[in-house]
């Protein structure tokens, strides 16, 4: 099993925490820091853990909200397993093929 670090985004649980519990309340606090988005990239913003940010919204995040980025972005350790390789011999023998189907393809008439 290998260790794969991962996180967890609470923007939405710091917004709830202070009373604030539309996305679109939270466009024109981001326009007084400079962050013109959109109603659309603020609500996945808020309901998705984004895969990209800049440091700007960052910092605008965490004065609107009057927060840290370690309040915003909770780091943890997430465990991946991973598929061991066959090894020949009897482990070879019991591996099992997908099933198959017999497909027959059709024509449309008139051609």
């Amino acid at each position: 099993m290998m260790k794969k670090m991962g996180f967890v985004w609470n923007l939405r649980r710091l917004m709830a925490e202070r009373n604030t519990f539309q996305t679109t309340d939270l466009v024109p606090q981001l326009a007084e820091y400079g962050m013109h988005l959109s109603r659309e990239r603020v609500f996945r913003l808020v309901t998705q853990p984004p895969q990209r940010l800049s440091m700007e919204t960052l910092a605008a995040l965490c004065g609107i909200l009057e927060c840290s980025p370690a309040d915003l972005i909770e780091v943890r350790a997430v465990h991946w397993q991973t598929a061991k390789p066959v090894a020949s011999g009897e482990a070879a023998d019991r591996a099992v093929a997908p099933p198959s189907r017999s497909v027959r393809v059709r024509r449309p008439e008139g051609r």
